[in-house]
């Protein structure tokens, strides 16, 4: 009996973020160009390459045990972790203007491709949570720019490369656990 309620608990926490993320992007997709209000200049690039690429940052410390996907809002970065504690990926994001609380989560719902709030297209979206109505999750963007954020615009989308978002989407089906540390 309680397996089939946590099923039912999870179908719903599912379909209510991915509702959430389609209206957001309704919402999004629906503001008129005057009041869209982006940065001077083009988009900039997603990090390729940090400053240390020859000594890749270690695996935090206290970030679960496990097939995992880390992700430090201090760092912007992320870990793909094998059951074994191994890193199998690790890479630098642009982060998104919400972030979500360091804890442990689930991903809930994935899409192959999607317009992001922004207005770029973007493919390998992994959603794990939402903070106050914003779906918060990984992402590239087709064209390989990097988000113009609005401080004041709350936008959950972590943006990766290209290549970083197809191992993510790889590695981070439905139910995979996502730790996020400071």
């Amino acid at each position: 009996m309680s397996g089939s309620s946590s099923m039912c608990v999870a179908g719903l926490t599912a379909a209510a973020l991915a509702t959430v993320g389609f209206l957001g992007h309704q919402a999004a997709a629906n503001v008129p160009p005057e009041l869209r209000r982006p940065a001077s200049g083009a988009a900039g690039a997603v990090r390729k390459a940090l400053p240390d690429a020859g000594r890749p940052a270690a695996l935090p410390g206290r970030s679960g045990t496990g097939e995992r996907v880390v992700y430090s809002l201090r760092a912007d970065r992320v870990w793909l972790v094998a059951e074994s504690g191994t890193v199998r990926r690790t890479f630098g994001v642009t982060p998104s203007t919400v972030d979500p609380a360091p804890g442990s989560y689930r991903v809930t719902s994935r899409s192959k491709e999607v317009t992001g709030s922004d207005g770029v297209p973007i493919e390998h979206v992994v959603r794990f949570t939402a903070v106050d109505g914003t779906a918060i999750g990984f992402s590239a963007a087709k064209d390989g720019s990097a988000p113009v954020l609005d401080p004041g615009e709350p936008t959950g989308g972590i943006r990766e490369t290209r290549a970083d978002g197809a191992a993510m989407w790889e590695f981070a089906t439905i139910g995979q656990t996502v730790v996020v540390v400071p």
